[in-house]
């Protein structure tokens, strides 16, 4: 067995500290012999809060990484890491320095500017209330307000999907693909995008399974005298993926599988579609 290195890694920031944590899940994933021990400190922005951190890094050494932007504060967390031999990176440093130089303008280094509360962030407000009100299939009458309408069987993924495009202000509708069920009016002539989530059988009873174990016996009993034993037979549930696959292909929405992807990359997936289909309607609409 080969032998895992611990790091303690002090992510360091005056704001939420998303940044540093997506950094840090993009990065330490490349290591497999690394047992990394995250230390994060949020929305420092005093010397008190500082003297924490000293305290914390001290205790447990380890490199730091820092979004930290006032100079005073940084100055004094770098001098504690030179003194204490431990490497630090202030990772917004590059970039702030390639856009002053292209802008022409210095960066106002003020922290947690990008949290305000201005349209963008009253736009995420907006589009996470549409989600909680279009979820699974509610609210049929208002689908001409979304942004994108994600169909697809059940736990196929399309609510978490959702949630996480509302955070970047897209209002996505999740509708349900029932056979037998009654056609959704706002699925027959949509002003947006609608895109279809799919998955393998096997991977999707697993899932179902789980969900029944979830919400108990009483739950499960009660869903199977609705007639939800198909609900986990194979092949029940690939005539029902297969079904859904067939209707999203003659309505010409395209389909992503979220077998092997994660909620962001199968989110990244859905705003390239968005972005393409819009394209093409630009292009429709342009005079000859």
């Amino acid at each position: 067995m080969e032998e895992m290195h611990k790091v303690n890694l002090h992510l360091v920031s005056d704001a939420t500290g998303e940044t540093l944590n997506a950094l840090a899940r993009a990065t330490i994933v490349q290591f497999k012999h690394a047992d990394v021990v995250h230390h994060r400190w949020n929305m420092i922005r005093t010397r008190f809060q500082l003297h924490r951190v000293i305290e914390g890094i001290e205790a447990e050494p380890g490199p730091v990484l820092s979004t930290i932007v006032d100079q005073g504060l940084r100055a004094e967390l770098e001098k504690i890491c030179q003194q204490r031999n431990l490497p630090i990176v202030n990772v917004l440093d590059p970039v702030l320095t390639m856009l002053q130089e292209y802008i022409g303008e210095q960066a106002i280094a003020r922290p947690g500017q990008q949290y305000v509360m201005n349209n963008d962030y009253f736009r995420r407000i907006d589009a996470m209330h549409y989600v909680l009100a279009h979820d699974d299939g509610q609210a049929h009458t208002n689908l001409a307000e979304a942004d994108v309408i994600l169909v697809g069987v059940s736990r196929s993924s399309k609510t978490p999907t959702c949630f996480y495009l509302a955070n970047r202000g897209i209002k996505a509708a999740n509708v349900p693909l029932v056979p037998g069920a009654p056609d959704v009016p706002g699925l027959a002539n949509p002003r947006c995008p609608v895109i279809g989530l799919t998955l393998d059988d096997s991977a999707l009873i697993e899932i179902r399974r789980h969900r029944l174990k979830l919400i108990g016996a009483t739950g499960a009993a009660g869903f199977a005298r609705q007639g939800g034993t198909e609900y986990v037979d194979e092949d029940a549930v690939k005539k029902e993926l297969l079904w859904a696959r067939r209707l999203c292909t003659s309505n010409g929405w395209p389909v992503i599988d979220v077998t092997r992807r994660s909620i962001e990359e199968t989110a990244a997936t859905v705003l390239q579609l968005m972005e393409a289909w819009h394209r093409r309607r630009e292009k429709t609409a342009a005079p000859l």
